[in-house]
């Protein structure tokens, strides 16, 4: 699903892309299914909000197993370690993508139960309701 909120000028071919990442199965999906987005672009930054090694998927180095992924593929590809420091990941993904001047963010949606996350929020429900440019998400 694209998202594309009012103000941006959104693009099908984005120069730079952040992909929001966490080893989950949702966010692989939505890297597999925007592949040929992330292929086309000339950055793409791969953002881990405090990241663990050999958590949740992880490797010793978080974050280098979808890096080596993607360049096989022939994206141009880095990694983003970035420290919560107390803040929602939202916040800090959302943060980052304007720091680095994103033109579009993927990430996976509703990894949490739907339950939580109606409840409480989450990464999709706080980026869907305040997107500040083009999401791409996939379940």
């Amino acid at each position: 699903m694209l998202i594309v909120p009012n103000g941006p000028k959104a693009t099908l071919w984005p120069r730079r892309v952040l992909v929001g990442w966490d080893s989950r199965p949702e966010a692989s999906r939505a890297v597999r299914e925007a592949l040929g987005l992330l292929c086309a672009a000339e950055e793409v930054r791969v953002a881990l909000v405090d990241p663990k090694a050999n958590y949740n998927g992880n490797s010793a180095e978080p974050g280098a197993d979808i890096a080596a992924h993607l360049t096989r593929h022939g994206a141009r590809v880095s990694i983003d370690l970035l420290p919560s420091a107390g803040k929602p990941a939202a916040t800090v993904l959302a943060q980052h993508a304007t720091d680095i001047s994103a033109d579009m963010i993927v990430i996976g949606a509703y990894g949490s139960r739907r339950l939580r996350e109606r409840l409480f929020g989450g990464v999709t429900r706080w980026i869907v309701e305040k997107p500040t440019l083009p999401l791409f998400l996939a379940r």
